[in-house]
């Protein structure tokens, strides 16, 4: 239960997931110091199953099914997610209470550090291209048709030592979560979003809670974003309008230019050959109906035969 002098916050147990709640801890001791805080690791779904690419294992909840289970229960009174891990549509009595100011948004390609080549384009024909990510799948196909995609799992410090120890030319992995773990020095290329659209919520953290828990909805409001709760708004309505999970190939990116929210989506086939792009400027208190209107736009361009090819095999 949550009182005024202790909260435990339930985390993965992977690097990057620690990085992130201590990072939560650090900030609210900062806040409150009398505050007693303390970090229980629950294993998910997305943790335990690692032989089977996360399209095959299912879709909603993969990485954090066990932890809202665990708010539910009252054994932790918050949890610390990838704000692209959770679910567009939350379990009953649990809401999110604050989003985090957004790292990078973009994607990095990592070089095999025996290989030569640093760049994207200077990978030779027919290279090898690990990812666990549908959404980068079909983008990097649909730039790069060539190529051959390696499907890879697991934390960020096991990719990295299946890179290391195969013959692949590279992996692409997110910015935010490479630069978090202090491995910048591995970034061979950061590819912009022209290139290849993050995934929803990429960059930014969401602090998941009990929607009655007074205390920590005022605990938790200095560590709210209001451009970055704006912007993934805009791009979390689009997804879920889309009905879109782990094993949909979908691409988004929102942002706040000049006072204008601004919104780009794509929607692609497994092998990259189809690819649906929109984009969408508005006031951005409007960026989930801007989301939907985008969506919509999406759907009738054709991105509803994509994805409804893609869960008849699937995926």
């Amino acid at each position: 239960m949550s009182s005024k002098n202790k909260i435990t916050i339930g985390t993965r147990g992977s690097e990057l997931a620690l990085w992130q709640s201590n990072w939560v801890a650090k900030r609210l001791q900062q806040l409150y110091p009398s505050l007693a805080i303390e970090t229980t690791v629950i294993k998910t779904t997305g943790d335990k199953i690692l032989d089977s690419p996360l399209s095959k294992i299912g879709d909603k909840g993969l990485f954090t099914k066990e932890i809202e289970n665990a708010l539910l229960e009252k054994t932790i009174d918050l949890a610390v997610h990838s704000l692209k891990d959770v679910p567009t549509n939350l379990g009953d009595g649990l809401t999110i209470g604050a989003i985090t100011e957004r790292e990078d948004v973009r994607d990095v390609f990592i070089s095999h550090p025996k290989k030569k080549h640093r760049s994207l384009s200077a990978v030779p024909k027919n290279g090898s291209i690990a990812t666990g990510s549908l959404r980068r799948k079909c983008q990097l196909l649909s730039h790069r048709p060539d190529l051959n995609i390696v499907d890879i799992r697991g934390n960020l410090k096991t990719r990295r030592a299946k890179l290391e120890e195969s013959e692949w030319d590279g992996m692409l992995l997110a910015k935010a979560g490479v630069t978090r773990l202090g491995w910048s020095e591995i970034i061979s290329e950061v590819l912009p979003p022209t290139l290849i659209l993050p995934a929803v919520g990429q960059g930014a953290l969401a602090i998941e809670f009990r929607s009655d828990d007074s205390f920590l909805a005022s605990t938790l409001e200095p560590l709210n974003h209001p451009p970055t709760c704006q912007t993934t708004a805009g791009e979390r309505a689009l997804l879920r309008f889309l009905e879109g999970g782990c094993q949909i190939p979908i691409g988004t990116y929102g942002r706040i230019v000049a006072g204008q929210f601004h919104l780009d989506a794509v929607v692609g086939s497994l092998n990259g050959k189809k690819m649906v792009r929109g984009t969408i400027s508005g006031a951005p208190d409007d960026s989930e109906k801007l989301g939907v209107s985008l969506a919509q736009e999406l759907l009738k361009q054709g991105a509803d035969e994509i994805l409804q090819e893609i869960r008849m095999s699937g995926s």
